[in-house]
């Protein structure tokens, strides 16, 4: 392995070496969005939730988001930091809150990184059955196995991992060569889908209030928020960008076009499948997609992009999230070996494996889900609710921070103020009418992707053990974090000295 540095007290503080730009931004945000990946798998979870109303829960989740966009964004034009959400929550409200942030997006994705291990497992076995790979060694391939697919997905996130080890320049540049594979093969099979597809095309499935029930709408909107997660993984690499205000139009595009393409995608989908279809083909969905619209070898096209889509997400669920327990260990919130930067590529090389580690980790544990459709259920509810609670408090943190702008320009304020609020609102208030919903809709625990005890208890434990690792960072490992809420910068540029 390559040396490495340890962190020390300033002013010799680690920092991260600065290379990218703004596509290499928007690479490893699109990336970490995973839009083919959400479309062929997360559109059939919603639509089991929401029926032939995609198209209206997209636009739906698409405000409250845009709200929180507009706040990363602001907030890193006046403080860029590997950290981000968990910075200027912890100066703008309360440290506490500050490393809630922090420690439930690094669970969060660490459950993702192990949700999209078994799907890029199924998406590799599902190839090789195509190819007329039935049987190995004497078992038959299944690609809803969650055993076999997570054994080939753990093999391909060590993979990635050690790429990402690398530096996040060769990580984005091997991204872009995915993203552009993907988006040409979902963009020609989307669009020649909305042209022949044998269902006709209704306005209803524009319309929010069609939408069964308000759980419905509830839990539609946080798996669709779950679909946009990743836009602000360009703000988890900004103290790599030559300028912070890259992160900023790289994290914007993203999400611009991610609402876009899960349109484009929504709409494909109910024009070439039936709701019976759309919904009970799961991590299938995608091939199935294909293959109603194409015969072999260009009806697998879909699935390869698939692939790439969940190998690249992968790649990009390491990244920032290495980089965000690099930013707490700088503040001794977390422990010594994250903030550990290699002298030979300007990464925090230990902490990136250690992730690849705990999401193999986490992915061997859900075996204890034998279907691969129940564990992407559990786990998107579960991190739908998470993430929206992380949003809402960043949110929160930038309608504090610039709430003087409400005197001093109220078009300003409207912007930095209001509407980051109203998102707020907005996300914490879905999040505790699903978890309400959970809570009553049964009254035991079953391990099962369909009891909403086991559905509550995954969010509920995320933010649980957060606390307790507030608790040893504040009182044993004594971080100042805790005092002030300021995060360290790392030798980052200079700050501006007031919003604009």
């Amino acid at each position: 392995m390559t040396d490495t540095l340890s962190p020390i007290d300033p002013p010799a503080r680690p920092a991260l070496r600065k290379s990218l730009g703004v596509l290499d931004g928007v690479a490893i945000a699109a990336s970490s969005t995973a839009a083919t990946t959400s479309i062929g798998i997360g559109l059939g979870v919603t639509a089991g939730v929401v029926g032939l109303h995609l198209p209206a829960i997209m636009l739906l989740a698409f405000l409250p988001v845009l709200g929180i966009a507009g706040a990363y964004s602001r907030l890193n034009r006046v403080e860029p930091n590997a950290g981000n959400g968990y910075v200027w929550v912890g100066r703008s409200l309360t440290p506490w809150l500050g490393f809630l942030v922090g420690w439930v997006n690094i669970v969060a994705t660490v459950a993702f990184l192990a949700y999209t291990t078994a799907v890029t497992g199924s998406a590799v076995l599902q190839l090789a059955g195509e190819a007329g790979l039935h049987r190995v060694g004497g078992h038959t391939i299944d690609p809803g196995s969650t055993a076999q697919t997570t054994a080939v997905g753990i093999v391909v996130l060590a993979a990635v991992t050690l790429t990402a080890v690398t530096g996040v320049r060769t990580a984005a540049r091997l991204q872009g060569g995915l993203l552009v594979f993907e988006y040409v093969v979902l963009l020609g099979f989307c669009g020649y889908g909305i042209v022949t597809g044998p269902h006709a095309f209704r306005l209803s499935w524009f319309d929010p209030f069609a939408i069964p029930s308000a759980s419905a709408i509830a839990q539609g909107l946080l798996l669709s928020v779950f679909c946009y997660w990743g836009f602000e993984s360009a703000f988890s690499v900004n103290e790599e960008v030559r300028d912070p205000r890259d992160a900023s139009r790289a994290g914007i595009t993203t999400l611009v076009t991610m609402l876009a393409l899960f349109l484009l995608g929504s709409v494909a989908f109910q024009r070439v499948l039936s709701e019976k279809e759309l919904v009970g083909h799961g991590p299938q969905g995608l091939a199935y997609f294909g293959d109603r619209l194409a015969s072999q070898p260009l009806a697998a096209l879909p699935l390869v992009a698939l692939m790439f889509s969940a190998v690249a997400s992968l790649q990009a669920g390491v990244i920032p999230t290495a980089r965000a327990m690099f930013a707490m260990s700088r503040d001794r919130t977390l422990g010594p070996v994250w903030a550990r930067v290699s002298r030979r590529y300007g990464t925090p090389a230990a902490g990136t494996v250690l992730i690849g580690f705990l999401a193999a980790a986490v992915a061997a544990l859900s075996l204890a889900i034998p279907r691969l459709a129940d564990m992407i259920m559990a786990t998107v509810n579960a991190v739908g609710i998470v993430v929206a609670l992380s949003y809402a408090l960043t949110a929160l943190a930038a309608a504090v921070r610039f709430r003087a702008l409400l005197r001093e320009d109220w078009r300003q304020g409207v912007r930095a103020v209001i509407l980051p609020a109203l998102s707020a609102l907005a996300l914490l208030g879905l999040g505790g009418y699903l978890g309400w919903t959970f809570y009553t809709s049964t009254d035991h625990l079953e391990l099962n992707a369909n009891n909403g005890w086991f559905l509550l208890l995954m969010p509920v434990a995320m933010v649980a053990t957060g606390f307790v690792a507030a608790t040893w960072a504040r009182w044993v490992r004594r971080s100042p974090y805790f005092r002030t809420g300021d995060g360290t910068d790392a030798d980052a540029p200079q700050l501006l000295a007031t919003p604009r």
